[in-house]
């Protein structure tokens, strides 16, 4: 009993031992490493001592502040920032859906300010702003070197005058002038109109209308068809949307599915993820639908689109969208500002992420450039057929019906004809819908 008793003292002594062997580096690992942080941190203080006291000119400490928490948060990534109270201020506004400016979301790019995309209907895209640009100088500033965020201020300014961004654009050999006249953003989250038995529905970014706005759009224009039966299907078109909350990222997936998970976050180690699914309801009832993405659908629109095409609910259509992945937390801070940090990454029902990647269509298809039509392309004479001959045999084996059903065919090809000279994503959209249709049986 002794030697038992010996035994477990022993051990226990051992225990003790090994943990203070293990224990003791690691609690000196730790020592070490506050010590070298409040050595930095004395390090920035003294710097800060000598700008405020030897600067050539007098710096608010305050704005001194700001720049070093700036600067710390942009060294992270190019989505991490700090934001001043009237930053803040202007943020919560776009969320709610008015705002001013240009219309443009933007992030950096080598230096540059790149155009994530414009938004509709907004003195950017008026005056030509595309996806891809870059924007070198504002009224013959450069903005190399600039942050982020003070690029953007110096785009900022009176409602109703004037700046002129100079852009640099792929495929244009040389840097052009774009004026563009600065007015209140008010954005209409979602546009919806029928093509036929289609219904489009526009959705041009994620703010807190755009599902009350989805629904509604919808609804009418299944009312307008008479009723579900009538509708062929759907058009979600999120091409040049930037983006926004991801709640309404969620509420809009989850209208055209009926279970299922939507999109998971991961954060820092095992902490902070989350992960959101579908209710049962599909407002459309299951009836067919293609996305719309090109590379200027950024984060909440990747997260629609990768959620649909996962669960196979849409066919996907377009170019490759954005590929911004992260989610970031927007944290008031005291003194009516706020910091916006990167704190995790989303994933696509299937585990993938979309960060630096985006979401791959089903089919690609690109949207050629508008070309001025020739005067002899505009000049040339229609198509003839055997219609137009002289003398020729009448077809009457068709009774009225069967000859008004061609007809309304013929209308609704050529207007898909006009379409596609307008837009031949869309068209391309609208035929693969039809032809849906056609297979399914509908008439």
């Amino acid at each position: 009993m002794k030697k038992h008793i010996l035994g477990a003292v022993g051990g226990i002594v051992a225990g003790a031992i090994l943990a203070t062997q293990v224990a003791g580096p690691l609690v000196a690992q730790e020592q070490e490493r506050n010590r070298s942080v409040y050595q930095q941190l004395d390090l920035f203080g003294d710097v800060f001592e000598r700008i405020r006291a030897q600067y050539v000119e007098d710096v608010a400490p305050e704005k001194l502040i700001e720049a070093a928490i700036n600067g710390m948060l942009t060294s992270l990534d190019p989505h991490s920032g700090y934001l001043p109270p009237d930053d803040f201020d202007e943020m919560r506004s776009q969320t709610r859906g008015s705002f001013g400016g240009l219309g443009i979301e933007v992030t950096m790019e080598d230096g540059f300010v790149k155009v994530i995309t414009p938004m509709d209907g907004t003195p950017a895209y008026d005056a030509g702003v595309e996806p891809g640009d870059l924007i070198t100088h504002v009224d013959g500033e450069s903005l190399l070197g600039m942050t982020l965020a003070q690029a953007v201020e110096l785009m900022r300014g009176p409602v109703g005058s004037e700046i002129i961004v100079t852009v640099v654009r792929e495929g244009v050999s040389e840097p052009f002038d774009l004026s563009i006249i600065r007015d209140t953003i008010r954005m209409q989250a979602v546009r919806s109109r029928l093509e036929g038995d289609i219904a489009i529905l526009r959705v041009t970014t994620f703010n807190e209308q755009t599902f009350p706005n989805l629904r509604d759009g919808l609804n009418e224009a299944i009312e307008e068809l008479g009723g579900m039966d009538a509708l062929g299907g759907v058009v979600l078109d999120l091409r040049n949307n930037p983006g926004g909350l991801l709640s309404q990222a969620v509420r809009v997936t989850d209208a055209f599915l009926d279970g299922g998970e939507i999109v998971s976050t991961r954060g820092r180690g095992d902490a902070g993820g989350e992960r959101y699914n579908a209710q049962s309801g599909d407002l459309i009832d299951g009836k067919p639908m293609v996305v719309l993405i090109n590379a200027g659908s950024a984060s909440a629109s990747e997260i629609v689109a990768g959620a649909l095409q996962d669960h196979r609910r849409s066919i996907v259509v377009g170019t490759r969208s954005f590929g911004k992945g992260s989610v970031q937390t927007v944290m008031p801070l005291r003194g009516d500002g706020a910091i916006r940090l990167t704190t995790s990454l989303y994933y696509t029902p299937s585990g993938r992420s979309i960060q630096a990647l985006g979401v791959s269509p089903d089919i690609v298809v690109e949207q050629p450039r508008r070309t001025p039509t020739s005067e002899e392309e505009a000049e040339a004479p229609p198509a003839r057929s055997e219609a137009d001959l002289r003398g020729r045999l009448d077809n009457t084996s068709m009774s009225d019906d069967e000859r008004r059903q061609l007809d309304d065919e013929r209308r609704a090809a050529e207007e898909v004809a006009r379409l596609r000279a307008e837009d031949y994503q869309l068209a391309y959209a609208l035929d693969i819908l039809r032809g849906l249709s056609a297979l399914n049986g509908r008439r």
